[in-house]
């Protein structure tokens, strides 16, 4: 047993180029003492957790999931905002329930739990249903599976600033990322075997491994040594709703972080219809659907521990920088769209803008969770945390129907172009924002 503990601490410290895995800033010296094994925990924990959002994409898998399903192309615009909007928008009225409980890591685990049943009813879906029910049946099941992944994301965000030490947040969230992008593209590449084969039991099988990706993720949780917290400034949804709307007005850095965040939706908007332009090009078969897949991991393998470390020195700068990656991405798919000639008339040109636009919405994720839990003081953390998404989920709602009513008027080519500019106003937001790594 001491060996082991003793392998583990080196292993620690030579993922996170820490000399002493003792020293800690702003957690207990309780917590300082398991972050150790509660740094693998939440590696592990994440790695379920990311696997699973990849395998369930509402930007790639679902689409495809519905095409196979016979389902009404309009229902494919709805994805996006059931997904991010309906894990965002509820959590500021948990946010004072989850403050109630001595230990947050249980309601992460139910989160968890309640996932991995929704992805479960999404793979029955995918095998047998058929039309408009069916198409219904899947946003259903994509709506409850948004408002478990809300339960469990203010949980643990929570359950990661009590246990890991700040200035190690930012590298375990980037090895996270980079492990889940292995693995990612592995599945990706057995998908393209398939090439044009019919994909209802592939997409039940990859939608099964996402089930049990968010199972890893909740033995994971229920296994972290945390520390039982205060319980004091729980409050109902109606007070939380005031405290946040006073915090917005009397916090000037949190209310322009929130604006820094909104502007970065750009990269999560630009996302599916870069995929859209590849899907025109090489159809609804599961071989385009496998080489977005790879390349989106690959792009995941390589950007998250690079954001990662430079979100410890300074996420402001990687928001900063994001943004800007973002707008160059946004424009370069665009020139591809209008280039004349066979290549840019295949899913390869869009995949690579596709891939380099993963890396950065990688770092806009990283840059905005660092800087997040960072600003925010352990006794109002999970407040924040749920204030600040619940604003992000009404602004994707506003922001993504307004691009996709452009998207239908202008085009798909000049939307992105919109989109770029969005994302340059995003980092000039962003470069005004304080630093809180210091």
């Amino acid at each position: 047993m001491a060996e082991s503990k003793v392998s583990q601490s080196q292993l620690y410290e030579w993922l996170t180029g820490d000399e002493d895995s003792r020293m800690c800033r702003d957690i207990s010296d309780t917590a300082c003492h398991e972050q150790p094994r509660n740094f693998f925990l939440h590696l592990f924990a994440a790695l379920g957790n990311k696997l699973a959002d990849e395998l369930s994409s509402a930007r790639l898998v679902l689409p495809w999931l519905l095409g196979a399903i016979g389902a009404p192309l309009w229902m494919v615009g709805l994805l996006v905002p059931i997904r991010e909007s309906g894990s965002l928008l509820p959590q500021l009225f948990v946010a004072g329930f989850i403050r109630l409980k001595p230990q947050r890591k249980w309601t992460w685990v139910t989160g968890a739990c309640l996932q991995a049943l929704a992805a479960l009813t999404l793979a029955l879906l995918a095998l047998f249903s058929q039309g408009g029910l069916g198409g219904a049946l899947v946003l259903l099941a994509l709506a409850a599976l948004a408002l478990a992944r809300g339960l469990s994301s203010i949980a643990t965000k929570d359950v990661l600033g009590k246990t890991i030490a700040k200035g190690r947040r930012g590298n375990l969230m980037g090895w996270s990322g980079s492990v889940a992008g292995a693995v990612t593209l592995a599945a990706g590449g057995v998908l393209m075997l398939f090439g044009d084969r019919p994909g209802e039991i592939a997409l039940a099988t990859l939608l099964c491994v996402a089930a049990l990706g968010w199972a890893l993720n909740a033995i994971c949780a229920a296994r972290i040594v945390e520390e039982p917290g205060a319980v004091e400034g729980g409050e109902n949804a109606w007070s939380s709703i005031k405290l946040g709307l006073r915090l917005l007005r009397d916090d000037r850095d949190f209310l322009h972080f929130n604006l820094s965040r909104s502007l970065l939706l750009a990269s999560a908007l630009a996302l599916p219809y870069v995929a859209l332009l590849g899907q025109q090009q090489s159809g609804t078969e599961l071989g385009g659907l496998g080489v977005l897949i790879v390349v989106s991991g690959i792009a995941g393998m390589l950007a998250s521990p690079f954001w990662g470390k430079r979100a410890d020195r300074s996420s402001r700068q990687v928001l900063r920088d994001a943004g800007l990656a973002a707008a160059v991405c946004c424009l370069l798919g665009a020139a591809f769209a209008w280039l004349p000639g066979a290549w840019s008339a295949t899913v390869w040109p869009y995949a690579l803008v596709y891939a380099l636009l993963v890396i950065v919405h990688a770092g806009v994720r990283l840059g905005r969770k660092t800087y997040l839990v960072d600003m925010a003081g352990q006794d109002r953390r999970a407040l924040y945390v749920a204030l600040s998404n619940s604003v992000t989920g009404v602004m994707l709602l506003v922001v993504g129907g307004i691009t996709g009513l452009l998207a239908q008027w202008l085009g798909t080519t000049w939307l992105l172009v919109l989109l770029a500019g969005m994302a340059l106003c995003a980092a000039a937001s962003a470069t005004r924002l304080p630093e809180v790594e210091a």
